[in-house]
């Protein structure tokens, strides 16, 4: 790896236009106060960086199941999969990942399989590392089916500052595991419900990185990992 690799990182599209806002507001900053253009510029490479989209290396053994973002994990609990999927009443395994302002956004799926529902609720804007964030915040919700006919549930949802969901695929498309799927501006969580009998491998407080992290052995536990870079 190239030294400047550490510190470039491509830029989601999404971006070109915040940073561009964001570029043009410091020009007129240095023109009215040259303090202020240089306030400018730390808050330009921020929205850069908030933007950004790094490669990740993603694991290709049938039955890992990712982390869906970057982030922290902020609860492990159990909970009843959001209405709108129709997964049951039953709770399952959750766990959510917290996205601060300084973490990559781009969301990423947590395991292949065919999404099956895709659904969209309106609400409030909650800190999102609360709990009650889960039941009361904007949210979008996935469900994917397994190969073996299990779902997983991953939901995107809106945090303090947050006030765009973004989700690309669509009922009946087929995802990857580590595909990029969608996105949050600005600070949000990502819940992710796993099937009954599915116990996470990641602890409160672990730091999560969206498309390579562990969460969870879905079926047989392949000792030798491999991986594709995406």
């Amino acid at each position: 790896m190239r030294m400047i690799d550490t510190f470039v990182k491509p830029m989601h599209p999404e971006g070109i236009k915040f940073v561009a806002i964001f570029a043009a507001v410091t020009l007129v900053l240095f023109w009215l106060w040259e303090p202020l253009g240089w306030v400018g510029v730390g808050l330009t490479v921020w929205c850069y960086y908030f933007f950004r989209d790094p490669k990740r290396s993603v694991p290709v053994n049938t039955g890992l199941l990712v982390s869906p973002a970057d982030g922290v994990v902020s609860l492990i609990e159990r909970a009843v999969p959001p209405a709108e999927l129709g997964m049951g009443p039953e709770a399952l395994v959750r766990v959510s990942v917290f996205m601060s302002v300084f973490n990559c956004h781009v969301n990423r799926a947590p395991i292949a399989g065919k999404v099956t529902a895709v659904a969209y609720r309106p609400g409030k804007f909650f800190n999102a590392s609360l709990d009650k964030a889960s039941e009361e915040n904007e949210r979008n919700a996935l469900a994917i089916e397994l190969p073996d006919g299990r779902k997983i549930a991953v939901v995107q949802i809106a945090g303090l500052v947050a006030r765009r969901i973004m989700c690309w695929v669509k009922p009946g498309q087929s995802v990857r595991t580590g595909e990029r799927f969608g996105l949050i501006r600005f600070g949000s969580r990502l819940d992710v419900y796993l099937p009954e009998g599915v116990a996470p491998q990641v602890a409160l407080g672990q730091t999560m990185c969206a498309g390579e992290t562990v969460i969870a052995l879905i079926g047989q536990d392949a000792p030798t990992r491999e991986a594709r870079v995406e």
